[in-house]
């Protein structure tokens, strides 16, 4: 088993036994190998936990097996064990070191799923006891939870059959969305639409069983939003609300969201608010926790809740002042938010607004597709961050590769940059929905190509578009202005079936392959169309370093 101690760095290859000191020992429990749906920002919330550990006069100890994250660093902890994340390797470790306790919140899906061989085995598991980590993650449990406290959700109920799914989804109407428990990333989670995709979908997508059961839930289109919780057991304290700008069915991982919310009513936050301390009351929080709502007719719906650090702890810590995971690391050691000098309850919003905006890697990704939907396909994540929310959302979309030209545009020398046309092919039921917002593009000069289908809607709201021939057609047809350099950007909606829809696939693919920005939710399109009628406005953006701008130090009061 090999292992470094921070007193003195290891050469290469060495390997160091641990050196017994007097102070009490805490275990750390990393996220393991990054992958999609579990990247940085887990291992940016173990590495601030070890540090706040060592800060507060324990041993931090850091089990990892990830050599590019920060944690595994020889300087971060006390001691570092690269070993892999298993139940046995961790239980090993764990007799060796004999400590008071293990961190399992911020290593992601990963480290939570070791919360349950943990506990039988005796371990002592700091922060949130694990009978309430099982009651967030079993969706059945967590059912009965919400229905005791009288907060809304989407019908629906877990079930453990194929024929049972049937049923659930014949009660509460199609559209469902279907779901595993104890998932990260949102694996093996869709948006399903009639009955024989159900049935292909419980065949085929996920493996059922009464431990762990799927959940079919009604799928509302409406807009959704999270927040963290940061709670002692008792008091809780929610640094913000991020408003998704994707409605719901996209991954929140894949979602652009925005803080503080824009279009939220206060009622809505009210409940946002409420809903979310009833919950980490009754799990018993201690640490940290994210909630994922779902708001229709002025009314939020639960739709997903997580006992650890989330991925948005790092972007709302940066823009709202608040240290989450030290102050949670705190609360988990045994101390309470009034001891650390914080009032509790939802703070009020930061001066400055910020924009997470999804990144991709669909180039590397050969084969992959590129539509969005409930499972993650993200791999990072960017921030723009201004005073004016237009000006916030043209920084992230630019920064996350929707660099898009407005027509006319020229460079430093004079040349033209971008050709100022827009390629666009719609699903059938969202083509009204689309219109005006390709309408908007065409406002601002661009130049509209479309298929015929799309092309006959875009019409009827007095869009001229010119018509292109599908790509089974013969040429020159959509595939062949998709590798030339006519277009400057690809708005495509994805068909609502469960099988592969060739040719959208490969349009969207093609795109990907010819550097062509490619928009598969209409959210995206109508925001970047937002953004660059402020551009063509304004013509200038402010560009300055982040602490240059006037954000809080610290939230206490």
């Amino acid at each position: 088993m090999a292992l470094a101690d921070a007193a003195s760095a290891p050469t290469e290859n060495s390997t160091q036994t641990a050196t017994p000191t007097q102070r009490q020992r805490v275990i750390i429990i990393g996220s393991g190998p990054i992958r999609i749906g579990q990247g940085i920002e887990f291992d940016y919330a173990s590495v601030h936990c070890t540090r706040t550990i060592r800060d507060m006069g324990y041993e931090a100890i850091v089990i990892n097996n990830n050599p590019e994250t920060v944690s595994t660093d020889f300087d971060i902890s006390d001691r570092l064990y690269f070993e892999p994340l298993t139940v046995e390797d961790c239980l090993n470790i764990i007799d060796r070191e004999q400590p008071i306790g293990v961190v399992v919140q911020f290593g992601g899906q990963t480290a939570i799923n070791l919360a349950k061989p943990l506990m039988q085995a005796g371990v002592n598991l700091l922060g949130t006891p694990y009978n309430s980590i099982d009651l967030a993650e079993d969706r059945d449990r967590f059912d009965g939870l919400l229905i005791e406290l009288g907060i809304p959700k989407p019908a629906g109920r877990a079930i453990t059959t194929g024929e049972a799914a049937v049923e659930v989804a014949r009660e509460i109407g199609y559209p469902v969305l279907v779901r595993p428990s104890y998932v990260l990333g949102g694996r093996a989670m869709e948006i399903v639409f009639s009955e024989e995709d159900l049935r292909s979908y419980m065949e085929t997508a996920v493996e059922v069983s009464s431990d762990r059961p799927v959940l079919v839930d009604k799928y509302i289109t409406g807009k959704e939003a999270e927040v963290d919780v940061i709670s002692d057991g008792v008091d809780c304290l929610l640094p913000g609300i991020m408003e998704h700008i994707e409605r719901a069915g996209v991954h929140s991982g894949d979602s652009m969201a925005v803080y503080p919310p824009q279009s939220l009513s206060q009622n809505v936050i009210r409940q946002i608010e409420e809903y979310a301390i009833r919950i980490a009351r009754a799990l018993k929080i201690k640490g940290l926790m994210n909630i994922q709502y779902v708001i229709e007719n002025d009314q939020a719906y639960i739709i997903e809740v997580n006992p650890r650090a989330s991925r948005t702890v790092p972007y709302l810590s940066k823009i709202t002042g608040i240290p989450m995971v030290q102050v949670a690391t705190q609360l988990m050691m045994g101390k309470t938010l009034k001891e650390l000098g914080y009032e509790t309850g939802l703070y009020p919003d930061a001066d400055q607004v910020a924009v997470k905006a999804p990144v991709f890697s669909f180039q590397k990704l050969t084969m992959v597709d590129t539509g969005l939907g409930p499972e993650m396909k993200s791999t990072g994540e960017i921030m723009g961050v201004d005073n004016q929310f237009p000006r916030a959302l043209y920084k992230a979309m630019v920064a996350s590769g929707y660099d898009i030209p407005l027509p006319g545009q020229r460079d430093a020398k004079g040349e033209a940059v971008g050709h100022g046309a827009l390629l666009t092919t719609l699903a059938d039921y969202n083509k009204e929905e689309g219109a005006p917002i390709v309408k908007g593009f065409a406002e601002l000069g661009y130049k509209i190509y479309a298929t015929e289908g799309t092309a006959a809607t875009l019409r009827k709201h007095g869009v001229e578009a010119e018509v292109v021939r599908k790509i089974r057609e013969e040429a020159p047809n959509l595939m062949t202005l998709l590798t030339g350099p006519e277009v400057d950007f690809l708005i495509n909606t994805p068909e609502r079936e469960r099988t592969p829809e060739r040719d959208g696939l490969k349009i969207r693919r093609a795109a990907v392959e010819h550097g062509v920005p490619c928009l598969t939710s209409l959210d995206t399109a109508a925001a970047l169309l937002t953004a660059l009628r402020y551009q063509k406005a304004q013509r200038v953006v402010g560009v300055r370093a982040v602490g240059e701008y006037h954000l809080p130090e610290h939230n206490k009061h």
